[in-house]
């Protein structure tokens, strides 16, 4: 009978070597090659056959690559495209992965989960940048890495533009869902820090943004709007935007609410911002009310008086029927589309361009800004009051509180005359 054919101790020797990387973890030979071999507790058996030929002499190179697969394997590669990886080839990862499924999959997560976004928001935000990201990804030649998947899918948008910003954090969502959820290897998780694929604006596009204009060029527009319903309401938003200072989209927060302790009403915006600083809070409004430089036509009055729109007291009335505004940035597209036909903004804007300025719907917004601190308001007061970030507030203007810019504001108010006094002669 023939004797038992006994291990040589190089092979005790290499067995020893990779069943101590972790349990599970074995090489034997096959057909005069290296295979390996890994058995997780309560996974299915893994072995992949390595190029290194079952011998003393290359032990030690094919050693150098097991180490490299393993590590490879703690990252979240399957055995096989570890070894893919380490013998530096491209992981056939697309192949083997169902992407339509996954982003369908995605779909449903964010709808009906978490914090869930409405039909249009997925379609209108997601759907474009994942539906180029599974392209890429089923392609003869797709990205291997997260950073070239992303910086792939995006360039169709500005250079830090919102809209990027938003599309890569989309991405990255869909990537962590894919890792977390799908089964992804770990190396496809995105990165923390998105800020090298969103890039920043070009000086040219920097100057491309709007520009604040005077009180009396808001009141001359205002004058050229027709005198019917529909122009009545278009000038009501104009009125909202430059007294309260608000976004577009804004419009479509805004509400009453009474002081408890007062009993005095004011004006609230529910509207929540997100931005790279973080997410505005809702916020109480301070109207600032613009200037009439000319209240009298030609009769010279000195000091400035108050324009009295008496746009709360016609809210709590539902005196004030605005237009028809699509939300989100649809907003200010409506109210550009408006503005576009008129002779007036048309005239204003050629004024201002000769300038070499720009003007939007924002620029109601700037100007209010611009009141502000022509009025003596300190700059956290007048943060606080527009909404900006939060985060990036607290960081530029710490000692800014509600009670401060309540304080700022009715300051400021109080020295404008009202028409009534402008009238008034000395006795």
């Amino acid at each position: 009978m023939p004797g038992a054919t006994s291990a040589s101790g190089w092979e005790v020797a290499a067995r020893e070597q990779v069943r101590a990387l972790a349990k599970g973890w074995t090489v034997v030979s096959m057909r005069g090659q290296i295979q390996l071999k890994l058995r997780e507790p309560g996974t299915t058996s893994q072995t992949v056959v390595l190029s290194f030929v079952w011998s003393k002499s290359s032990w030690g190179d094919a050693y150098v690559r097991i180490r490299n697969i393993y590590a490879l394997v703690q990252e979240g590669y399957t055995l096989k495209q570890a070894a893919e990886v380490a013998a530096g080839k491209a992981p056939k990862l697309i192949e083997q992965h169902d992407w339509h499924g996954a982003m369908e999959r995605f779909k449903q997560q964010k709808l009906s989960h978490g914090t869930a976004i409405k039909p249009e928001t997925w379609q209108t935000k997601y759907v474009p940048v994942l539906t180029e990201a599974v392209g890429q990804l089923t392609s003869r030649k797709p990205p291997t890495t997260p950073e070239d998947l992303i910086d792939e899918c995006i360039r169709k948008w500005e250079p830090g533009s919102r809209s990027r910003q938003e599309r890569a954090r989309n991405l990255a969502q869909f990537l962590r869902y894919c890792v977390s959820r799908e089964r992804l290897p770990a190396i496809w998780q995105p990165p923390a820090d998105l800020k090298d694929a969103i890039g920043r604006k070009p000086a040219s596009a920097i100057s491309q943004k709007s520009n604040a204009i005077t009180d009396q060029q808001i009141l001359n527009l205002l004058a050229s709007f027709p005198d019917d319903e529909a122009g009545g309401r278009w000038a009501d938003v104009i009125r909202l935007m430059s007294e309260l200072g608000l976004r577009p989209v804004e419009l479509l927060h805004l509400s009453v609410r009474t002081d408890p302790k007062t009993k005095t009403p004011y004006w609230w915006c529910s509207y929540e911002k997100r931005s790279g600083g973080g997410v505005t809070k809702p916020r109480r409004l301070w109207p600032l009310p613009l200037v009439d430089a000319e209240p009298l036509g030609e009769l010279d009055r000195p000091g400035d008086v108050a324009v009295e729109w008496n746009l709360l007291p016609r809210w709590q009335a539902r005196l004030i029927e605005l237009p028809a505004l699509r939300s989100g940035n649809g907003a200010a597209d409506s109210i550009a589309t408006y503005l576009s036909r008129r002779a007036g903004w048309k005239s204003l804007k050629e004024q201002v361009e000769s300038q070499d300025e720009r003007l939007t719907c924002y620029s109601f917004r700037h100007s209010y800004s611009v009141r502000g601190h022509q009025r003596g308001i300190d700059n956290g007061s007048m943060a606080l009051a527009m909404g900006h970030s939060i985060e990036v507030h607290c960081r530029s203007y710490p000692w800014a509180t509600e009670a401060g810019a309540e304080a700022a504001f009715a300051k400021a108010s109080s020295t404008l005359k009202s028409p009534g006094a402008a009238l008034e002669t000395p006795g």
